[in-house]
C-alpha cells in the first residue's frame, strides 16, 4: 500500500515528501497508523551516512507510537483501536540462543531486521521508518502501550532513548546502595538519570553544560559535575560502581574510567562516529569494565514500557511538525534541545 513518508535521496540531501509502499498485512502482521515518532541521533547519523552503511532513499524514524489500523487473521495480542509502539527492531531469525533468549538485538546469526536501512525480504528492497503515515510489523515484535500513559508522544521516545538506558541499568543490577554516573543530559542521558533514579541509586550527572543542572536535579540526579572542571572531576575518583556514558559525539572516555572504583563498570550507550582511545592501566589498575550496551529484547522494552507507566515516567520532549525536521536536525548537532524531539504525525498529511 502507498504511504506518504519523509526520506532523505543522500547524506548531503534534506528530508523531503516521499512515497514508499507497505506490504500487505500477513495473517500475524499489525498496521500501525503512526501518531508519533521520536528524533534519535541515530537518525541523524543514518541519514548523513556517518557509520557507512546507508542504503538510499532512506525512511528514518524507530521511536514509535500509534494506533491499530488493521490485524492479520492471526495475531492474538492485538486489536484494532490498541494504541501500540514499534522500536528499533521489527523482526529477528527468532531461533538462535540469543533471540530465544528474548535478546533479539543481539542475533547470532546477524539476522537482526532494523526498523529502518535493513533488508526487507518481503518487498525485496530495505525497511523504511517511522517518519512516515504506517508501519506494518508482524505482532512479536509490536509492544503494547499501557491505558495508564496519559501522554502520548513524550511516551514515543521510551522506545530507543528508554529502553537503551533501562537495559544496562537492568543488566548492571543498579540500585539502592550504589553510586551512579551519567555522562550527558541529552536524549539518551536525561531518561538514564530519571530511570536510575527510579532504580533507588545515588545518581550524578556529568555535564559540560553547567545551565542542565536545574534539570538534572528535577529528573533525579543527587549531584551535578561539570566535567570540564579538573578539580570537580578528581573530587570522584574512583567512587563509582557504574557509570553510564550517554555520549554520542567525541570526548574523552578516559576521564570516566579514572571514576571508577575497583570492578566498576563503564558501559557505552552513545555511539560517536570514531573510535575512542582507552588507555590500558585505566582498565588494569585498579580492575575496572569496560563495556557496551545496545537498545533491549522485546521482552525488557515491553518490561521497561510498563516500568514507565506505573510510575508515570515520559521524556520530556519538544513537539515538532516534520517539515521542521532539518530545523531539528541542526539543533540536535548543537545540543539544542531538552531532551527530544517528536515528530506529531499529523503534520505529514499536509505534505505533498
Amino acid at each position: 500500500m502507498s504511504t506518504k513518508a519523509f526520506a532523505t535521496r543522500s547524506a548531503d540531501s534534506p528530508l523531503s515528501p516521499f512515497s514508499l509502499n507497505r506490504r500487505d498485512p500477513l495473517p500475524t502482521d499489525v498496521v500501525i497508523d503512526i501518531l508519533y515518532c521520536g528524533v534519535c541521533h541515530s537518525d541523524l547519523h543514518q541519514v548523513r551516512n556517518e557509520w557507512g552503511n546507508t542504503v538510499y532513499p532512506c525512511v528514518p524514524g524507530h521511536e514509535i507510537l500509534g494506533r491499530v489500523a488493521k490485524v492479520g487473521s492471526a495475531v492474538k495480542k492485538f486489536k484494532e483501536g490498541d494504541l501500540a509502539a514499534v522500536g528499533c527492531m521489527v523482526d529477528s531469525c527468532r531461533t538462535c540462543p540469543s533471540c530465544r533468549a528474548g535478546f533479539e538485538q543481539y542475533c547470532d546469526v546477524g539476522g537482526t531486521i532494523f526498523t529502518y536501512n535493513s533488508p526487507d525480504e518481503h518487498l525485496g528492497s530495505i525497511t523504511y521508518g517511522g517518519y512516515s503515515e504506517n508501519v506494518v510489523v508482524d505482532e512479536a515484535f509490536v509492544l503494547k502501550i499501557s491505558d495508564k500513559v496519559k501522554d502520548l508522544a513524550a511516551t514515543a521516545p521510551l522506545l530507543c532513548a528508554g529502553i537503551t538506558t533501562y537495559s544496562p541499568l537492568r543488566h548492571w543490577k543498579v540500585g539502592p546502595g550504589q553510586k551512579v554516573g551519567v555522562v550527558g543530559l541529552g536524549g539518551l542521558g536525561h531518561m538514564g538519570v530519571k530511570l536510575a533514579h527510579a532504580f533507588g541509586a545515588h545518581v550524578v550527572l556529568f555535564t559540560t553544560s553547567p545551565e542542565k543542572a536545574e534539570d538534572a536535579k528535577r529528573f533525579g540526579a543527587a549531584e551535578v559535575v561539570v566535567s570540564k572542571d579538573p578539580d570537580a572531576m578528581a573530587a570522584q575518583a574512583r567512587s563509582f560502581d557504574f557509570i553510564l556514558d550517554c555520549v554520542s559525539a567525541q570526548h574523552d572516555i578516559n576521564a570516566y574510567l579514572q571514576l571508577l572504583k575497583l570492578d566498576g563498570t563503564l558501559t557505552l550507550v552513545g555511539a560517536p562516529e570514531h573510535p575512542l582511545p582507552v588507555a590500558a592501566f585505566n582498565l588494569i589498575l585498579p580492575r575496572r569494565n569496560f563495556a557496551g550496551s545496545a537498545i533491549g529484547g522485546i521482552p525488557e522494552t515491553q518490561e521497561m514500557l510498563d516500568f514507565c507507566a506505573d510510575r508515570g515516567i515520559t521524556c520530556d520532549v519538544e513537539l515538532i511538525e516534520i517539515q521542521d525536521v532539518e530545523s531539528a536536525y541542526d539543533r540536535l548537532l548543537k545540543g539544542d534541545v531538552r531532551y527530544r524531539f517528536v515528530i506529531d504525525m499529523a503534520s505529514l498529511k499536509g505534505s505533498a
